[in-house]
């Protein structure tokens, strides 16, 4: 009970300040609690050899393979920025459950160059900071172009997740509405490769980050988390 009444007391505190114009909406995570994502050695995370490495602590992959956590997470907000290649798709995986099988079994918030043809014609949850396949963000183009660095802090407090990208709260979303696993709520179709309702998906799991993705890189710097349980 007590933990419940703590988490509940996190996320009217995190709407709140979402609420609240002209303030900074991403934490400084400098303060108690906060500690790096990834080693800079990577000694803590998963990924095929070869494949991620990092240069002047930016880390980016040459190929199409994730890199996870080894900690499992449950209720977290993670703070991080990243920078787009011409025609980047790529994004942060949460909750999940099955590493070798991650994309049906995962939330993935979604890293896309917006200004590359090919995604700005894109459905609108397949641009920058929607939830893939689920979930558009209120606002597109908020993501910088091309060889700019950007902002992302993601929040998950079991079945909720926020979104804050370059200073604006863009995506917020309840997975307990997504009861089905090929239609969300708003009628518009899941992608069938998606298929498990959020709604069960556990909210608990591995972190990753997608490598390169569609043929084009994306960098990542300054991976920092903070768990709230």
């Amino acid at each position: 009970m007590r933990k419940l009444v703590f988490l509940s007391t996190v996320l009217f505190l995190t709407t709140s300040l979402y609420a609240q114009k002209g303030k900074s909406l991403h934490p400084k995570t400098k303060g108690k609690g906060w500690t790096d994502l990834f080693a800079k050695d990577l000694s803590n995370a998963n990924y095929p050899d070869g494949i991620w490495t990092t240069d002047k602590e930016e880390l980016t992959a040459s190929e199409d393979q994730a890199i996870w956590t080894e900690k499992t997470y449950d209720n977290f907000i993670l703070d991080l920025e990243f920078k787009n290649a011409d025609g980047t798709n790529s994004g942060v995986i949460v909750y999940c459950s099955d590493m070798n099988n991650w994309i049906p079994n995962s939330v993935e918030i979604q890293i896309a160059d917006d200004y590359a043809e090919k995604w700005a014609t894109s459905a609108k949850d397949w641009q920058c900071a929607a939830i893939f396949g689920h979930l558009p963000p209120k606002e597109q183009k908020i993501v910088k172009k091309p060889g700019e660095w950007n902002h992302y802090t993601i929040t998950c407090i079991d079945q909720n997740i926020k979104v804050v990208l370059n200073g604006k709260l863009v995506t917020q979303m309840d997975m307990s509405k997504w009861t089905s696993g090929t239609t969300n709520p708003d009628g518009s179709p899941i992608p069938e490769w998606l298929n498990k309702p959020f709604a069960e998906l556990p909210t608990q799991g591995k972190i990753g980050l997608q490598g390169k993705h569609a043929g084009a890189p994306v960098w990542f710097r300054n991976m920092r988390i903070k768990e709230l349980d």
